[in-house]
């Protein structure tokens, strides 16, 4: 896999695996071995192994910003699955300053009835084209386009937007819808409670595995070895919890 740039910044191809690891109260239920530098792609693949598993998906699943995509919501949502699953910029938007920020896009005011948005200054920021664009995994994403009429003589363009033209803003409205949702969920009692329990949870047993036991490299090679060495690291986690 191609890893994060490190201090040489030359983007260096490395033999290595990606885990991913379902936990409840620091068991691991389920696991998977990726080929992939982010998290992102990988959770209906990890989900449908839990299927394959057990015989049914998840009641509820409860992932860190690094799962929040439009597929992956898509996906759980299909499958009836309760997401308390964080997307990007979710612990940005707590923040005080991100609410003050009147310019930023998500904070425009948005007419679901006449679809448009309005700037600060109250200008009225028409659909101009809808167009559609796929995922590295083949999802369809659809994007709109909203423009503003006439930015020319603005005070506040300076703060608003640096582009030579009117101000252009493009929105994925079913992404948005999943976020509304999924923020409504991660600021209830319940997602604060799942979320601190997640924490507790899933990194925790990659803490005990990692420093604890002191496994940090696979001794195999191949993605079938190597999902079988970590069955047994799951098994030895696992068998030691039991026995403690």
């Amino acid at each position: 896999m191609r890893m994060k740039d490190d201090h040489m910044r030359n983007g260096q191809l490395k033999p290595c695996y990606n885990w991913q690891f379902s936990t409840n109260n620091q068991f691991v239920v389920n696991y998977t071995v990726e080929q992939a530098t982010t998290d992102t792609t990988t959770l209906p693949t990890h989900l449908a192994e839990h299927e394959k598993l057990y015989g049914e998906y998840p009641d509820v699943a409860t992932a860190d910003s690094g799962y929040g995509s439009e597929e992956n919501y898509v996906f759980l949502e299909k499958n009836e699955i309760e997401p308390f699953v964080k997307f990007n910029y979710f612990h940005k938007e707590q923040t005080r300053k991100f609410k003050a920020n009147a310019f930023h896009q998500d904070n425009l005011y948005y007419n679901p009835n006449q679809d448009c948005f309005y700037c600060p200054m109250g200008q009225r920021m028409a659909k101009t084209a809808t167009y559609s664009r796929k995922t590295s995994t083949g999802f369809k994403q659809y994007i709109t386009q909203y423009q503003a009429q006439n930015c020319n003589g603005c005070p506040l363009r300076g703060a608003c937007h640096k582009a030579k033209g009117n101000r252009i803003i493009e929105v994925n409205h079913n992404l948005e819808r999943h976020k509304q949702k999924a923020r409504s969920k991660l600021l209830s009692e319940e997602g604060v409670k799942r979320r601190g329990q997640r924490c507790a949870d899933v990194e925790a047993t990659f803490g005990i595995i990692k420093n604890n036991k002191g496994f940090r490299r696979f001794m195999l090679r191949g993605k079938r070895k190597v999902e079988i060495e970590t069955g047994l690291i799951a098994l030895a986690h696992n068998l030691s919890k039991i026995s403690a």
